[in-house]
C-alpha cells in the first residue's frame, strides 16, 4: 500500500435505499481519522487490484472516528460500484486516500441552496450538517427519482436542519417537482449555489441559473464523470514530450493516457473519467479539445492545462509538460 494510503476497516455495510448502499469506514489502528470539509471526497482502491474511484463524504465534518461514503449501483458500472455492491462486505480491509475537497462550502457566503439529484445529496448533505452546526443561513431541495430511491430519508427526517430539506420525487404530484427556473430567479449578491447529481440534472440547474444571471463565483458544482467515450468524427493527433522530444501519435480509439502508456510514459490517474483531477498536465503548445467536467470554462478557455484521461487536442500537436 502507498505511504499516502489510509487503511480501513469497513464497520458497517448498510442499504440505504433502492440501488444505493453505504459503507461506514473506521481506522484498522482505532486512531482518528484525518479531518476533513464538507463537500470533501475520498479514493477508494477496490480489493484486489480493482479500480479506484471517488466518492463523497457524508457524515458529520465534526466526526474523527469514521468516514461514511454512499454507493449507487451503476448499471453501466466499469467495476467500482458493481465491485463495491458485489465484492466489498463488512470486516473488509479498504486502502483509500487522506480527503480531498474541490466542492467546498464559500464560508463567506451571506446564505446557501443546495440542490442534490439522486446520489448526489451525498457532499451536500455533509454541507447541511456543517451549516447547521454553523448556523448558517441554507436551504435544501433533494430531487430522485421515487421515495424507494431516496436515500438518507430517514436521516434528514431526524436531522436538526429537517425543515430546511424540501423532497420532490419524478413520480410524484406535479405540485411537489422541483421548478427550477422559480427557485433560481432573481440571484442576489451573497447566497450561493450548490449542486451535485447526474449530468442531466446538473445541466438543467448550471444553465438556469447563468441564464438567471447567477455570477460564476457564485455557482458551485461537482459533476460524477465526464463522457470519455470516442466521439464520431474524432482523428488522430500528436503530442510531444518537452522534457525530450519525443512525439507520440493518439490514435482516434485511444485516450491520451493510454497512448502514453502504451508508449512507456506513465501519467499518475485515478477516476480516468475527466472529474478528479490527479492526472492534470500542463500544456505548452497547442489548443487541446476539453472534454472533462474538472477545469472551470474559464480555466479551459486559458488552454495551458488538461485532463488526458479524457481529453484529446483541436491542433495537430500538444506539447505537454512531461
Amino acid at each position: 500500500m502507498s505511504a499516502a494510503m489510509l487503511s480501513v476497516r469497513v464497520a458497517r455495510k448498510t442499504v440505504e435505499a433502492e440501488d444505493i448502499a453505504s459503507f461506514e469506514l473506521v481506522s484498522t489502528d482505532g486512531a482518528p481519522l484525518p479531518a476533513f470539509a464538507a463537500g470533501s471526497h475520498i479514493d477508494v482502491q477496490l480489493p484486489g487490484g480493482g479500480p479506484t474511484r471517488q466518492y463523497s463524504l457524508c457524515n458529520d465534518p465534526a466526526e474523527s472516528h469514521r468516514y461514511l461514503i454512499a454507493v449507487l449501483r451503476d448499471a453501466a458500472s466499469r467495476g467500482g460500484s458493481a465491485g463495491m455492491h458485489e465484492r466489498v462486505k463488512e470486516g473488509d480491509v479498504l486502502a483509500i486516500s487522506a480527503p480531498k475537497n474541490h466542492f467546498a462550502l464559500a464560508h463567506d457566503a451571506q446564505s446557501h441552496l443546495l440542490l442534490a439529484g439522486g446520489i448526489g445529496v451525498t457532499p451536500l448533505l455533509c454541507m447541511a450538517e456543517r451549516l447547521a452546526h454553523a448556523g448558517g443561513e441554507f436551504e435544501m431541495h433533494y430531487c430522485t427519482r421515487s421515495a424507494a430511491r431516496t436515500a438518507f430519508r430517514e436521516r434528514i427526517a431526524r436531522s436538526v436542519f429537517a425543515p430546511r430539506v424540501a423532497f420532490h420525487f419524478d413520480d410524484g404530484a406535479a405540485g411537489q417537482k422541483l421548478d427550477i427556473a422559480a427557485l433560481l430567479a432573481a440571484p442576489r449578491a451573497g447566497r450561493h449555489l450548490y449542486v451535485c447529481g447526474p449530468k442531466g440534472f446538473m445541466d438543467a440547474v448550471l444553465s438556469g441559473a447563468r441564464a438567471q444571471g447567477w455570477p460564476e463565483a457564485q455557482i458551485h458544482y461537482e459533476f460524477f464523470a465526464a463522457d470519455a467515450a470516442p466521439k464520431a468524427g474524432d482523428g488522430s493527433f500528436e503530442v510531444m514530450l518537452a522534457s525530450s522530444g519525443r512525439v507520440i501519435t493518439v490514435a482516434p480509439d485511444r485516450s491520451v493516457v493510454q497512448a502514453l502508456a502504451e508508449a512507456g510514459v506513465s501519467v499518475a490517474t485515478s477516476c480516468e473519467q475527466g472529474v478528479c483531477g490527479t492526472c492534470l498536465t500542463r500544456v505548452i503548445e497547442g489548443e487541446p479539445d476539453h472534454r472533462d467536467l474538472y477545469l472551470t470554462p474559464e480555466e479551459q478557455a486559458a488552454n495551458d492545462q488538461f485532463l488526458p484521461c479524457c481529453s484529446r487536442a483541436r491542433s495537430a500537436r500538444l506539447v505537454l509538460d512531461l
